[in-house]
């Protein structure tokens, strides 16, 4: 088995999105090839009402598939095709844009205040760029969690892992979804799959991610500057990109550590991309926005 060493470390960095929505990005809008089938992962926590209550109205997605999960507070939805719904704490939905979707996003907070949860977006392959939208939303209690002899959970969100498979299916990168909590002081190897791209975000507790047998500099822009895996621990905030190999190795801090563990096959592919629509050539992307203004944008539809 080889460990897979880090190749960056970096800081989620504040933005706007939305109509005036107040969140963190982990990485996206930029070269995304080392994340490749990923293309962005925002951070949406936030505990003021007034950063998230105007939320994402009425936009297009093409060409890709978004996930939100959600931690606490609440999500109402609706889209074209006439779904409708709401995600609450623990619950996510797997959305495909395929061929065209118009639809919005309004979060608002638990009793706390509380608007907790991240949207992760997975590019579609040329051959799916077009393909018939659709929804898959999964209740909290429909997610299976395995918890291991040292007290190490997982919550199972898409793919096979430690025996339990997520209710998310068809999905065409074929990804592994996972929330790993890991307990004080524990050192674990999780198994990941050689020719999956694959990182870390970590948002409770603190540790360690590393290749004890074989340090390697690695960059870290938070700080600007170059350490060693291992020499620091990480914490809330930290996105962690990983190199090749089929195992990672985390060490909890004091208060332990939990963080998301996402990887999937690389498309290979060109992307060309504006906003929420993601294609392969700039030809593709201007008809896309051509037929938004001329109203033709939608293939398939329902009832707003």
């Amino acid at each position: 088995m080889s460990i897979r060493p880090v190749k960056q470390i970096v800081q989620s960095q504040p933005t706007m999105e939305g109509a005036g929505v107040r969140l963190r990005r982990a990485f996206g809008f930029g070269n995304t090839s080392d994340f490749d089938p990923f293309l962005l992962l925002d951070d949406f926590r936030n505990d003021n009402p007034n950063d998230y209550l105007a939320g994402f109205p009425w936009h297009p997605h093409r060409g890709i598939e978004t996930i939100t999960y959600v931690l606490a507070g609440t999500v109402e939805h609706g889209d074209s095709l006439g779904n409708r719904g709401t995600l609450g704490d623990g619950d996510v939905q797997w959305m495909t844009a395929g061929s065209g979707i118009l639809h919005q996003e309004m979060p608002k907070g638990d009793a706390q205040g509380r608007m907790h949860g991240f949207q992760l977006w997975a590019n579609l392959p040329s051959s799916l760029k077009m393909t018939t939208p659709r929804y898959q939303d999964v209740q909290a209690r429909d997610i299976p969690e395995v918890i291991d002899d040292d007290g190490t959970k997982v919550r199972v969100i898409c793919g096979s892992f430690w025996g339990k498979t997520g209710p998310i299916d068809g999905v065409a990168a074929d990804p592994r979804y996972l929330d790993v909590s890991v307990p004080p002081g524990t050192t674990r190897r999780l198994a990941v799959e050689t020719p999956r791209h694959a990182f870390a975000y970590v948002f409770a507790g603190s540790g360690r991610f590393h290749d004890a047998s074989a340090p390697q500099p690695v960059r870290t822009e938070q700080v600007g500057a170059v350490a060693t895996p291992g020499e620091e621990p990480v914490g809330n905030w930290s996105l962690v990109l990983f190199d090749g190999g089929d195992e990672i190795t985390v060490q909890a801090g004091d208060e332990g550590i939990r963080f998301l563990l996402v990887s999937g096959k690389p498309i290979h592919e060109p992307v060309a991309w504006q906003g929420p629509i993601v294609m392969n050539t700039q030809a593709q992307l201007h008809q896309a926005f051509t037929e938004l203004r001329q109203g033709t944008f939608i293939k398939e539809r329902g009832t707003l």
